[in-house]
């Protein structure tokens, strides 16, 4: 992980930009900034990050590495659904997470948030699962995501569909943690203990 203060011209190849770019988001009061005794702007970490996440940009993965966890993002509509499964896999600190509640945001996140996997309902409104496990395998940079599809109502078709939509998973709802764990071991090689 990047440690120390950043510059205005590391921001700017971080984020694709010209340094002028950088400058005036600090100007703007956009981007936290001070001044070194010789006047040169300076960014902690910090506020750099937390600009990137304000104006939904990318966060460099020098920035995101170094813990060891595995990144998992839970995507379902069902709100206590997806609180349910993040306070089984926050007890094993053995991942970072994230959640959406719906299949734009969880494209959206995929993109940024990098995962390792995504544990995908495939009933939601507007973008179901079929259509997200479909958007991150066209994604060539993506294809390294494994993915756990669940669902209360699983049909025969429906598995297989999903599964040849690039699935690596399926579990029905209600699953006990045990399963959860199990195919998450067998998916990303984390231990469930």
């Amino acid at each position: 992980m990047r440690r120390g203060p950043l510059t205005t011209g590391e921001i700017a190849n971080y984020c694709h930009v010209t340094y002028r770019a950088v400058l005036k988001w600090i100007v703007a009061g956009k981007l936290k900034a001070y001044r070194t005794p010789g006047q040169h702007s300076r960014v902690e970490i910090e506020g750099f990050l937390d600009f990137l996440k304000e104006y939904n940009m990318p966060i460099p993965d020098e920035f995101t590495a170094g813990n060891g966890r595995k990144k998992i993002l839970i995507v379902d509509d069902d709100k206590n659904m997806a609180r349910s499964i993040e306070r089984i896999l926050i007890l094993k600190e053995r991942f970072e997470l994230e959640m959406a509640f719906d299949g734009f945001d969880a494209g959206r996140k995929v993109v940024m948030f990098k995962p390792d996997l995504v544990i995908l309902d495939i009933r939601m409104p507007g973008m179901d699962g079929y259509e997200v496990t479909k958007r991150i395998k066209e994604i060539p940079e993506l294809s390294y995501v494994k993915i756990i599809a669940i669902s209360a109502f699983f049909e025969q078709e429906g598995e297989a569909t999903i599964i040849s939509l690039g699935a690596d998973a399926c579990l029905n709802k209600p699953f006990n943690e045990e399963m959860l764990l199990q195919t998450i071991e067998d998916l990303i090689g984390i231990g469930s203990s």
